[in-house]
């Protein structure tokens, strides 16, 4: 395990990450006896974001390292105490405090690893231990997952229709703070993105750093090739010049003019950007002017409000852009801008010694029905290419093949499981009572795992626009204990 990232960061106590509520809530457990009780909690998402085919998880090692840091600092505890309810009394005893202080976290935890391709209603992480500090965990392990993988999938999704084509991130002035910004950074580089442009993300998780210059640095001499000029003098091993400020073709031969001056010295002209107007006439011409001046290696890049789907139109459109820079519409995930992913109780018992109750909450929207149970995701291939997901309950899966998995949402649609499909299940041992048990491979390694699960599905899925679903459902036997516990509850 590499050193604490958080605690680079962060160097006080982050337990007041959360919620009032689940304060509220450890108060009740502890006032009412159940805070030892031990719980079974999941979090998962209900819909793939960007009206996309997958998810790409992210954030793992955040949570990994808020768990592994986790502490009550006594300035945290002081503020708890101070705080009071409708009637002016304190909120809390001082007792309870006491045990906040004296008690260390014993939870266990499964998650999905980082860089997994994963899909709406599949749980990400399993949490169970101690029902009071598994609640406490609910909003910090929520803030620490929805964010990067919502960041990470769109991140993906924009080098899926760059494809294969460089994918600079440029999003450091847009993004959501200084913590959006670093989050965005790493989960976006998991996705699939070459480099960014912010050099702490770069410090911080060793991500490759990428930049030229702003409009500002033109507007500052008195012409654009001087401006050029004294670019290539200053930066002749950075050399890509932003041909926009004024008319970008002339740009363009400014740049020229400035890349003859470095080949005759000894470097070379990376290339140009263009920052704005039509991108697919501008990139033609531009790359007609490079070639037919003998720069042919010098490549064409494009910014400006770019995202999946520009990417892909221009692309479609014959624009000859070798390298995009993706900033505003990456790290803000500009058009659907939360993943929606929840954490939900699945089972309690009173101690070990006690069957698991198994937990399920009702809604008048099915999609909002949960499941119940120890649940892992088991996923089957066939001819290296994924062919569908089952949810499962590891405390009572059956051994009668083939399996058939029902679909969450219609349970008229059903798939049966080929006997002799290679699987694995993706949900790993994190934590285990307090201890970390799992060794992170690294940023690099989640960045290979993404690229090779996008690589085991099929292109329909990873359509930008109207992908094709993938088969995603629970076990029979779940399926029919989930719906018998639905029947039960409201009394039919």
């Amino acid at each position: 395990m590499s050193k604490s990232r958080l605690n680079d960061l962060y160097k006080p106590s982050l337990a007041l990450l959360n919620d009032l509520y689940q304060i509220s809530m450890a108060y009740g457990y502890w006032k009412s006896g159940l805070h030892e009780y031990e719980a079974m909690f999941q979090m998962f998402f209900r819909r793939n974001p960007f009206e996309g085919g997958f998810a790409v998880s992210a954030g793992l090692e955040a949570v990994v390292d808020y768990i592994n840091d986790f502490r009550w600092a006594d300035a945290d505890l002081e503020y708890l105490g101070s705080l009071t309810g409708s009637d002016g009394r304190p909120l809390v005893c001082k007792d309870f405090l006491n045990y906040l202080k004296t008690t260390s976290l014993r939870v266990s935890v499964e998650a999905v690893e980082e860089g997994r391709v994963v899909f709406a209603h599949e749980p990400l992480i399993r949490v169970s231990g101690p029902l009071l500090q598994c609640q406490l965990l609910e909003t910090p392990l929520l803030n620490l997952i929805n964010f990067p993988t919502l960041i990470a999938t769109k991140a993906s999704r924009v080098c899926l229709a760059a494809a294969g084509d460089k994918v600079l991130e440029f999003g450091v002035r847009r993004a959501q703070g200084i913590d959006g910004s670093l989050t965005a950074s790493r989960a976006a580089f998991i996705g699939g993105i070459d480099a960014t442009s912010n050099l702490l993300a770069g410090r911080l998780f060793d991500i490759p750093v990428s930049g030229t210059h702003a409009h500002s640095w033109v507007m500052s001499f008195d012409s654009e090739l001087e401006s050029f000029m004294k670019f290539a003098e200053a930066m002749p091993g950075n050399a890509v010049f932003l041909v926009d400020t004024y008319n970008s073709l002339e740009g363009v031969d400014h740049a020229i003019k400035a890349g003859e001056w470095l080949r005759a010295n000894g470097h070379k002209m990376i290339g140009i950007r263009l920052d704005s107007g039509d991108l697919t006439y501008l990139s033609i011409e531009a790359r007609k002017k490079l070639d037919a001046a003998g720069f042919e290696d010098a490549v064409v890049v494009a910014s400006n409000d770019l995202d999946e789907v520009q990417v892909a139109r221009l692309k479609t459109g014959g624009a000859k852009i070798a390298v995009w820079g993706v900033g505003t519409r990456l790290v803000t995930a500009y058009d659907d801008p939360a993943l929606g992913g929840v954490y939900k109780l699945v089972a309690l018992r009173k101690d070990q010694s006690f069957p698991w109750d198994y937990k399920l909450k009702l809604s008048e929207q099915i999609s909002k029905i949960t499941t119940p149970g120890m649940q892992q995701v088991r996923r089957f291939r066939a001819n290296d290419e994924f062919i569908a997901d089952m949810i499962f309950d590891e405390l009572n899966i059956p051994d009668v093949k083939p399996w058939t998995i029902v679909d969450p949402l219609d349970m008229t649609r059903r798939k049966k499981i080929p006997e002799h499909a290679e699987f694995e299940d993706l949900l790993v041992p994190i934590i285990k009572d307090g201890c970390c048990v799992y060794e992170h491979s690294g940023l690099m390694a989640a960045r290979q795992r993404c690229k090779k699960d996008l690589g085991m599905l099929n292109e329909s899925i990873k359509r930008i626009s109207s992908p094709h679903g993938y088969p995603v459902g629970l076990e029979h036997t779940l399926h029919e204990r989930k719906s018998k516990m639905i029947l039960d509850l409201r009394g039919l």
